[in-house]
């Protein structure tokens, strides 16, 4: 009788993050929260570094330094390279060792991620030519004047090419982390470690960033008394009216809203959620899909089957199997 060997756990994603003195803390501290150890109730998925160009204490904005001991070395086995802010001003260069660096990274494949004003490093490498992306809304202009050809958007929260991908400032940078992760992982794996964060799992890229909200209106605008609202009842079938009225505003107004606060429609924001919880229950249960349909709310396996397929170009039957398969060698 021959034995077999059981099959390996998937090898975690390495993430090395770059860093630069003085290194903004707050960019850096989201993405080692979202890629960093979960402690035991999370499977390890990813891995996460620094370096820097010239090895040795970092000086940060904070007032307190950084020892890092890795070179630039270490983005030639990482696969996300990620930037979480560039200290940078109008006469400042990325320097040409970080540049080749970043480039040879991404010709060998890795992912290249910049959080903030990282975006000017990804711009420098000319990576973001011709392309879209985000940057905090107070450096738009200036990244767009120094990089003519990347096509600057300033009010998105993050922009994904699948190769490469920039994010607003602050909170932003744990939105793209987190996008990453949904893409990497899974809805379900990415809204554990959102949990435990104490965060929102899901904002879509295209959501405005708060630099563009109204600053005179009343807080009674806000809409998220009615996302609250709307997020514990996905299972109940409700309309741009019902929402208008529990926020005691017309579906105009309350579309308008959406719009500046989001930048998508009602309809539009919970049929996400809608699909969200969909991948979920998809990954961590054995429902089958007729019931999935009546517990996120779209009435039928036929209509969540044509919802699916269209948000994720494949069916819920092969998004399951893919996730079993992850799970099983995961276990393994």
């Amino acid at each position: 009788m021959t034995s077999r060997s059981l099959p390996k756990p998937p090898t975690p994603h390495r993430v090395v993050a770059l860093l630069q003195p003085p290194q903004a803390t707050f960019p850096l501290a989201c993405a080692a929260e979202v890629f960093g150890d979960h402690g035991p109730a999370i499977p390890v998925r990813y891995t996460f570094e620094v370096c820097t160009e010239r090895p040795g204490p970092v000086r940060t904005q904070a007032g307190y330094d950084l020892l890092v001991s890795t070179g630039l070395d270490a983005l030639e086995h990482a696969d996300t390279v990620l930037v979480p802010g560039w200290q940078q001003s109008a006469d400042s260069e990325v320097p040409p060792a970080v540049v080749t660096a970043i480039r040879g990274a991404h010709r060998r494949g890795a992912r290249i991620v910049s959080l903030c004003s990282g975006a000017f490093v990804l711009a420098a490498t000319g990576l973001l030519d011709g392309r879209r992306a985000a940057t905090h809304w107070a450096g738009a202009a200036e990244l767009a004047a120094r990089f003519p050809k990347v096509l600057v958007d300033p009010g998105v929260l993050y922009v994904d090419h699948g190769d490469v991908a920039t994010s607003a400032g602050s909170a932003a940078g744990v939105d793209l982390c987190l996008h990453l992760v949904r893409e990497d992982q899974g809805a379900a794996y990415a809204m554990r470690i959102a949990r435990q964060m104490v965060t929102a799992p899901h904002r879509e890229g295209c959501q405005l960033q708060y630099a563009e909200l109204p600053t005179s209106g009343p807080v009674a605008d806000s809409l998220a008394p009615l996302l609250e609202w709307l997020g514990g009842r996905l299972d109940q079938p409700i309309s741009v009216a019902e929402m208008a009225l529990r926020s005691q505003v017309s579906p105009r107004t309350l579309t308008r809203r959406f719009t500046e606060q989001l930048g998508i429609s009602p309809g539009r924001w919970l049929l996400d959620r809608r699909i969200a919880a969909t991948r979920a229950l998809l990954e961590e249960t054995d429902l089958p899909v007729e019931t999935i349909a009546h517990r996120v709310g779209l009435s039928s396996a036929v209509n969540l089957r044509r919802r699916f397929h269209e948000a994720l170009r494949t069916t819920p039957a092969a998004y399951r199997r893919t996730f079993r398969t992850f799970r099983a060698d995961e276990a393994g």
